[in-house]
This record gives structure tokens, sequence and C-alpha cells, in this order.
């Protein structure tokens, strides 16, 4: 009589662990890179909101139109604040009569080409609104 055994071996069942566990990792990877652009468009959502507010703060300056306050306004410091929150660095705006700059850090890295790694998303008066490859420097209050 032949005694016949149902089920797997140990190794069948250690290649199964290990398919699992390479579909797994590949899985984990693609889900960071997910949320780093999720929080990327949140940061980029927030700097354009500041735009309509900026406009609102200039046509309402007296006695004459100007963007000096446009980094003091509090809607503005909300969306700089909401930048800051999803993009996990502080944010930055300049101001001045004639224009103004907000810049928040991108969690994706290298977006404008080999760089030095960190990249910023900045929008300002002249309608930019694209990725730089260093933050503002004081007072620069342009994408340029």
């Amino acid at each position: 009589m032949v005694n016949k055994q149902k089920g797997f071996t140990l190794i069948e069942l250690l290649v199964v662990i290990a398919i699992i566990g390479i579909l797994a990792s590949v899985v984990l990877a693609s889900l960071n890179s997910a949320r780093s652009k999720g929080a990327d468009a949140a940061t980029k959502s927030n700097l354009s909101n500041i735009r309509a507010q900026a406009e609102i703060v200039y046509d309402s300056a007296t006695p004459s139109n100007s963007y000096d306050a446009v980094c003091a306004d509090g809607t503005v410091l909300n969306g700089l604040a909401g930048a800051t929150n999803s993009s996990g660095a502080a944010s930055v705006c300049w101001d001045s009569a004639t224009e103004w700059a907000a810049a928040a850090v991108l969690k994706q890295t290298n977006v404008v080409g080999a760089s030095s790694g960190t990249d910023y998303w900045c929008v300002d008066s002249e309608g930019q609104s694209k990725a730089i490859d260093a933050v503002l420097a004081t007072n620069d209050t342009n994408c340029d």
C-alpha cells in the first residue's frame, strides 16, 4: 500500500513566501512615490490659492494698489501654513510694493533635473507657477 500525503513541501512554501515578499516591496515602493506626489499636489494647490488672495490684497491696499502686505495677510498665511504642513518644511514668502513670490519644498526630489536634490514650488505675481532648484533668496519677489 502506497502512503501519499497531501500538502506542500517546505521548499514550495518558501518560494511562495519569497514571491509575496518581492511583490509587497514593489507595492510599498510605489505607495511611497504616490504619497510624495500627493503631498506635492497639496503644496502646489495651497500656493496657487495664494495668488487670488494676493490680488485682493493688492486691490484693497490704500492709498494706492500695492503688494506690500501680501505675505502678512491672514489668508495667505493660512495657504503658506497648508503648504508647510504638506511639504514638511517651512514655506517662504517675500513681497514688495510691485511684486511678491512664495515657495515651498517639494517632497519629490530632482523635479527640475539633476540638482541639489531638493526642489521647490514657486508662485509669483507675474503668474509663474513652477518648480525651481533653489529656495527664494531673501526679498526675492519672482520665481526666475
